[in-house]
C-alpha cells in the first residue's frame, strides 16, 4: 500500500522543528535579551557576547566528534567551566546516537556499495541536481541566502555538503564505530537546531506553543546590523523571520531536503539511463531514510518508494512555490553555484555543461524557479545536444552487446572528474572532515579513477581526459 502523507500533515509539519536538538541548544546558550532594531554588528557582537563565547564552546566540542567512536569519550575532557555545556550536549548524544529499530543493516550495506560504486556520478548528481533543487523552495532558499555562504563560498559550501554524504555513504558510516557517518549527522542535526534559535531569537518550542494555544505567531524583526554583518551567526540573529510562514528549517523542509539526497540522485541515475533496479532503489532510500531518523525528521514524513517519493517531493515543491519571497533569493543562490562550478572547466566551450546538465535533470520548471533557463552560448549548447543525443544513441546499440555498457556514464564520469579534483580533492582547501575520515574519503576518490563496470578500452578512452591511474587533487588542464 502507497504511504501519503496529507496535506494537513505538511501544513502541521512547518510548524513542528526538532525538540531534542532546540531544547539542548536553549538549555546551553539561554534567552536572548530583546535587541535594538537599531542595533549595529558591533553592538550585537558585544551586547550578546556570552552567547557568541557558548557557541565557539560548542563548536569546539563538536569538533572532536571524529568518528562514531568518538561519540563516547570526548566529555571526559573539557575543563571544568565547560562542563555544563558538556554534560547538555552528552544527554543529546546519547538521546540522538542510536540507529531507529526499523534500520536494516543489509539495505545500508548495499547503498553504501552503490555509492562507492557509483561515487562519480553521485558526486556530479549532487552538484547538478541535489544542490539545485535544494534552492527551488523559497523559504529553505532564504535561510541558505541568509547565511552568505552560497553567495559567497560556493565552494566551502559544497564542500560542507560532501563531508556529510562522504562519512554517511562510506562503508560503515552508519554501523561501524570506525565509520563517521552519524557523528557527522549528529553534528548537522545541532547546527540545525542553532540556525533556528538564532533566527528566531528563542526556542522553536516557544513559538510552536504559541500556535497550539491558538495564538498569532509573531514577526521577528529585522535589525540594522542585518546590512552589515559579515559573521555567520550575527546575520542569522539580526536577519528576522515572519513565524506565520513557518519555522525555519522545519520539518517539511528538513524532509524536502532529505529528498534531494536520496529521491532526487536515484531520479538522476534514471535520467541519464542508467538507473539501478528497483531492490537497490528502496536500500538507497532506506539508508538515507535512517540518516532522517538521525537528523531528527519523524518518520511519517519519509518516502520508501520511488512513486512515493516523487509525489512526496512534487508536493512539497508545488506547497513552497505558493509561498514566494522577496525578494527571491533563488536565483542568486543558483548563479553563485554555477558559476563556481563553470570555473573548474578547463575548455571554454564545455564550461555550461553542469548548468545543461542541470537543466536536464531537474527539468523546466525548477530551471525557471532558479532563473538559470536563460540564453546558453549556441556552440554549448549545440555540442551538449549532440553529445547527449551520441550518448543516448551508443548506449542503445551497446547494450545489446553488454548490459554494463555506458557512454553516459563515461561522460557524467569525465565531467565529474573535473569537479571532484577541484571541488574535494584540493589538498589547499581539504573536505572539512576529521583526518581519517579525509584519509578514507580521498582514498575510495582515488579508486574511482578506474570504473569497475566498464570495459578496458572504456577506461582508457576515459584516461584520455582525465589521467590515468588513480585521481588526485591536480586536474588536467
Amino acid at each position: 500500500m502507497t504511504h501519503t502523507v496529507p496535506d494537513e500533515r505538511l501544513d502541521q509539519a512547518q510548524f513542528e522543528t526538532d525538540p531534542l536538538a532546540d531544547q539542548t541548544i536553549a538549555d546551553i546558550l539561554g534567552p536572548w535579551e530583546t535587541p535594538a532594531l537599531a542595533a549595529t554588528a558591533a553592538d550585537i557582537a558585544a551586547d550578546f557576547k556570552s552567547h557568541w563565547d557558548r557557541i565557539d564552546v560548542v563548536n569546539g566540542v563538536i569538533a572532536q566528534w571524529c568518528d562514531n567512536a568518538s561519540l563516547d569519550h570526548w566529555h571526559t575532557r573539557l575543563p571544568a567551566d565547560q562542563q555544563e555545556i558538556a554534560d547538555a550536549l552528552r544527554d543529546y548524544v546519547s538521546a540522538a546516537r542510536m540507529l531507529p529499530d526499523w534500520a536494516e543493516p543489509a539495505k545500508i550495506a548495499r547503498a553504501e556499495e552503490i555509492f562507492f560504486d557509483q561515487g562519480v556520478l553521485s558526486c556530479t548528481l549532487l552538484f547538478c541536481a541535489s544542490l539545485p533543487e535544494c534552492y527551488v523552495v523559497p523559504d529553505l532558499a532564504e535561510v541558505l541566502h541568509t547565511t552568505g555562504q552560497l553567495e559567497q563560498r560556493t565552494d566551502y559550501r559544497i564542500r560542507s555538503t560532501a563531508a556529510m554524504v562522504f562519512p554517511v555513504m562510506m562503508r560503515g558510516g552508519l554501523t561501524d564505530p570506525d565509520g563517521g557517518g552519524i557523528a557527522q549527522v549528529l553534528k548537522v542535526r545541532l547546527i540545525h537546531a542553532m540556525v533556528r534559535n538564532l533566527v528566531l531569537r528563542t526556542s522553536p518550542q516557544e513559538a510552536a506553543a504559541l500556535r497550539e494555544r491558538g495564538l498569532a505567531l509573531p514577526v521577528v524583526p529585522a535589525l540594522a546590523a542585518a546590512r552589515g554583518s559579515q559573521k555567520m551567526h550575527h546575520a542569522l540573529f539580526a536577519h528576522g523571520w515572519d513565524m506565520a510562514r513557518g519555522l525555519p528549517c522545519n520539518q517539511e523542509e528538513q524532509a524536502y531536503t532529505l529528498l534531494t539526497f536520496g529521491y532526487v540522485y536515484l531520479r538522476g541515475l534514471r535520467t541519464l539511463g542508467v538507473g539501478l533496479d528497483e531492490s537497490d532503489e528502496l536500500a538507497v532510500l532506506h539508508a538515507w531514510n535512517v540518516v532522517g531518523h538521525l537528523v531528527g525528521i519523524r518518520r511519517e514524513l519519509m518516502a520508501f518508494t520511488m512513486d512515493e517519493a516523487e509525489a512526496l517531493f512534487a508536493r512539497m515543491q508545488a506547497r513552497g512555490r505558493a509561498q514566494p519571497v522577496q525578494p527571491d533569493p533563488r536565483p542568486g543562490l543558483a548563479d553563485a553555484l554555477f558559476r563556481n562550478l563553470a570555473g573548474v572547466i578547463p575548455l571554454a566551450v564545455a564550461k555550461p555543461f553542469p548548468l545543461l546538465l542541470s537543466r536536464r535533470l531537474i527539468g523546466r520548471e525548477a530551471s525557471r524557479d532558479l532563473a538559470i533557463d536563460g540564453p546558453v552560448a549556441f556552440a554549448s549548447r549545440l555540442l551538449f545536444a549532440l553529445l547527449m543525443a551520441l550518448v543516448r544513441l551508443i548506449d542503445g546499440i551497446g547494450r545489446l552487446f553488454s548490459k554494463d555498457f555506458s557512454l553516459a556514464r563515461l561522460v557524467t564520469r569525465v565531467l565529474g572528474y573535473h569537479l571532484l579534483t577541484q571541488l574535494l580533492m584540493d589538498q589547499t582547501r581539504p573536505l572539512k572532515l576529521p583526518q581519517g575520515l579525509l584519509d578514507q574519503a580521498h582514498g575510495m576518490m582515488r579508486e574511482w579513477g578506474s570504473d569497475r563496470r566498464a570495459p578496458g578500452w572504456l577506461n582508457a578512452l576515459e584516461d584520455r581526459f582525465t589521467v590515468a591511474g588513480p585521481w588526485s587533487g591536480r586536474a588536467r588542464t
